[in-house]
């Protein structure tokens, strides 16, 4: 039970070690998935033991904590062994950190699967639902509480402290909803999920035993429909029961028809007198060599189906025919898992879901990890640009001290000096109004570059077009295939101007008479470029125009050969009387014998044979 996590593992092994090393590997993935699974009841009995919510248990209740669990796995019980294990320890109470080790060492290890594990986890429940069950208004008893309990260890996440998800609420409130014969609200449970979300993401067990005993999802329906359910929903999630009901069974001795309760487990298929399961009349081992087949009608009975065996046969009979064929597909579907080696489907569902969500998990830690990356650039270029603006404000205040420092000491040559800052002005203005007009410039570049981009997908979609053009359109289609090239060659010259105008821009004051000069080179380049790319442009017209213009010769020669054919079809065609022949040697034609003389036969060729020619001259 429990081995969906451990399957991919042994799949892996069956196919590349040998059948020794197998075995052993399938053995260890059974007893960790039954570790996994028993330690749950175990948290459950050891956090009841803790009442004062310390986080530690005293050794005494320990002892009978480990007692009572040998007891009812069958493990030989030392009850030296405690206190040797924590003999270096102080006399106080034990947490579940010190406890584990214990646990590993002298019970896990030691665990065979040969227990009843209902004996197990009731044992468990007892401890824990003493102090955690609240029974006020609850609608169902202590055995369904129980079951909802073992559910909630099936579904609840291999985390401590445990607790169910919401997409496992819904799961589980789906199929009790389908055991008891109603139909699903989804809007309600969408209510309750955002009230969910608003408090917390999950529940723990004795919330959920709270949620589906008061009836919040089940209004309407009576405590007997809901107890059915809840033990139909454990009978299939915890006894990995496929179906059950009643059919009757034919016996082997005395040949007489019985009603009987089946059940039908992924490796058997056990009757019982009746559906409370008090007395059991018997198993059918299913294994590789059964088979399950449908049987004619006979002897008054109708819907039969025989369960074969290696060593017997059963034959059962179905109330009707859709039973009938659940009954046939249940078994079929238990002996294909059987076969592949497969666990029971919802096993494997309820891992592929917390595969899934620890997916999903991963992705969200990786989204924020780079929104925190992004977050913390964009604070480091914040700093940055803040540091680029005081040291501007550090520069604008010394220049001004230094401006008040000379107009002091340079009395004598104010005038002078107020000419050449009004002058520095103008010239800053021009500057920044050049500045201003390469941005606009650099904006229209961009803008033209996007449009060049959009011409070459365009460019690029014909000639995935031509491709598809007859043989005598490869010349064309080669020529527009260069100008692409040449067009992508020069896309990326002007990027790199691009690129160096950016740079160009970005220098300091002292270097701007210098920029001033590279960009009115580029500004030359960048024309020459487009100038280009005109070139370009018009040669792919004329290219296109071309391919249009073999196209239309091609069209031309194709309808002047349909009209000469139809000519000379027709006239061939033409009706005409049959004359005697001459006396010398006759000659056979499609006609028949003697419908010509050589001589109409000479001349109708020459004739044919113009007209063949000046139709070759045409086109």
């Amino acid at each position: 039970m429990g081995l969906s996590r451990d399957c991919l593992i042994v799949s892996y092994y069956e196919k590349n070690v040998p059948q020794h090393e197998l075995l052993l590997v399938k053995q260890a993935a059974i007893s960790m998935a039954l570790r996994d699974e028993l330690l749950k009841p175990i948290w459950h009995a050891f956090t009841a033991l803790d009442l004062d919510k310390s986080g530690k248990v005293s050794k005494s209740q320990l002892k009978v904590l480990s007692h009572n669990l040998c007891t009812v796995m069958r493990i030989p019980h030392d009850p030296v062994a405690l206190e040797e294990h924590f003999k270096h320890d102080d006399v106080g109470p034990v947490s579940t950190q010190g406890y584990m080790p214990y646990l590993n060492k002298f019970i896990l290890d030691k665990v065979q699967d040969n227990f009843d594990r209902q004996d197990f986890n009731r044992m468990c429940w007892t401890l824990c639902a003493r102090k955690n069950l609240n029974r006020t208004h609850l609608l169902i008893s202590d055995e369904d509480a129980f079951k909802i309990w073992c559910i909630f260890n099936f579904l609840s996440e291999e985390k401590y402290p445990l607790a169910i998800v919401t997409e496992e609420i819904e799961y589980f409130l789906r199929k009790l909803t389908e055991a008891m014969g109603g139909s699903w609200v989804e809007e309600r449970f969408e209510d309750y999920k955002l009230e969910l979300s608003i408090k917390q993401q999950s529940l723990s067990a004795w919330e959920l035993i709270t949620l589906v005993g008061t009836g919040t999802f089940s209004k309407g329906v009576d405590r007997q429909t809901l107890s059915m359910g809840i033990t139909e929903v454990f009978h299939e999630l915890i006894l990995d029961v496929f179906k059950q009901g009643y059919m009757m069974k034919k016996g082997h001795k005395r040949k007489n028809w019985t009603e009987r309760w089946f059940l039908l487990r992924p490796n058997s298929m056990s009757y019982y007198v009746s559906e409370d399961l008090a007395e059991k009349k018997g198993d059918i081992v299913l294994n590789a060599n059964c088979c399950v087949e449908s049987l004619p009608d006979k002897e008054g009975k109708k819907c039969l189906f025989y369960v074969k065996c290696s060593d017997k046969s059963y034959e059962i009979n179905a109330s009707d025919k859709k039973r009938k064929q659940e009954w046939i597909q249940a078994i079929q579907m238990c002996l294909s898992l059987m076969q592949l080696g497969r666990t029971v489907p919802h096993r494997e569902s309820l891992q592929k879901r917390r595969d899934l969500r620890q997916k999903q998990q991963g992705e969200q830690e990786e989204l924020e990890l780079r929104m925190r990356e992004l977050q913390t650039a964009n604070e480091n270029k914040q700093h940055q640009l803040e540091a680029l603006r005081k040291k501007l404000e550090e520069a604008a205040a010394n220049a001004a001290e230094e401006e008040r420092r000379l107009l002091q000491t340079q009395t004598e040559q104010q005038d002078r000096y107020r000419m050449d800052l009004e002058r520095e002005k103008m010239v800053r203005q021009e500057m920044e109004e050049q500045v201003a007009q390469k941005s606009s410039e650099l904006e229209q570049y961009l803008q033209r570059v996007h449009e060049l981009e959009d011409m070459y997908h365009r460019l690029k979609d014909a000639l995935e077009d031509e491709k598809r053009a007859r043989q005598d359109e490869e010349t064309v289609r080669r020529l527009q295939a260069r100008l692409l090239e040449e067009e992508a060659i020069k896309r990326a010259e002007l990027e790199q101007i691009h690129l160096h105008q950016q740079r160009a821009i970005s220098e300091t004051e002292v270097e701007k008479q210098e920029l001033r000069k590279e960009g009115t080179a580029k500004e030359n380049a960048l024309q020459a470029a487009m100038l280009q790319l005109e070139q370009l442009e018009k040669e792919r017209q004329v290219a296109l125009e071309q391919y249009q213009e073999v196209v239309q010769k091609l069209e031309d020669a194709a309808n002047n050969t349909r009209t000469w054919k139809h000519k000379v079809a027709h006239h061939e065609g033409l009706v005409r009387l049959v004359q005697p022949g001459s006396k010398g040697p006759q000659k056979i034609t499609n006609w028949g014998p003697a419908s010509f003389t050589e001589a109409e036969l000479s001349l109708r060729e020459k004739d044919w044979q113009e007209r063949k020619n000046q139709a070759a001259e045409n086109q």
